[in-house]
């Protein structure tokens, strides 16, 4: 089991790697000015190829949580509420993750309308969300 779960936690902070880059990526961007094709198609290449790379990255993460959640037990029972509020916080970061598909592709075809600013603050939602995770799994407050 603590191959799986050191595996998992590699896999996990791997993906959220490329989670917390890409949407600065998405911010720079954003930025870049209308003439520049040549920055803005260097960007999209690495935030193409970053985004393949975590997407491969958050398909075994997921897949070691649920064995250590079905198959060895971890958080069931009672007093495992803070499992519940981690399998949200996971959902709502496969959420995020494809959101991040989504403005990626309004890049591609030149119809993004969102200010570098807003993809700043969109920036810090993985980070929380990490953070969230981490302290569920580690202090169990509940």
């Amino acid at each position: 089991m603590l191959w799986i779960k050191a595996f998992h936690i590699v896999f996990v902070a791997s993906w959220f790697a490329g989670l917390f880059y890409l949407p600065r990526l998405f911010v720079n961007l954003a930025m870049v000015p209308g003439d520049s094709h040549a920055e803005r198609e260097r960007l999209l290449l690495m935030a193409r190829k970053l985004y393949r790379f975590m997407s491969l990255l958050m398909i075994p993460a997921v897949v070691l949580g649920l064995v250590l959640w079905l198959y060895y037990g971890i958080g069931k029972g009672p007093g495992n509420g803070w499992l519940h509020a981690k399998l949200l916080l996971v959902i709502g970061a496969i959420g995020y993750h494809h959101v991040c598909r989504k403005i990626l592709r309004e890049f591609e075809q030149l119809s993004n309308r969102r200010s570098h600013k807003w993809l700043r603050v969109f920036n810090e939602v993985s980070v929380l969300v990490f953070a969230l995770i981490v302290i569920l799994v580690v202090v169990k407050p509940f």
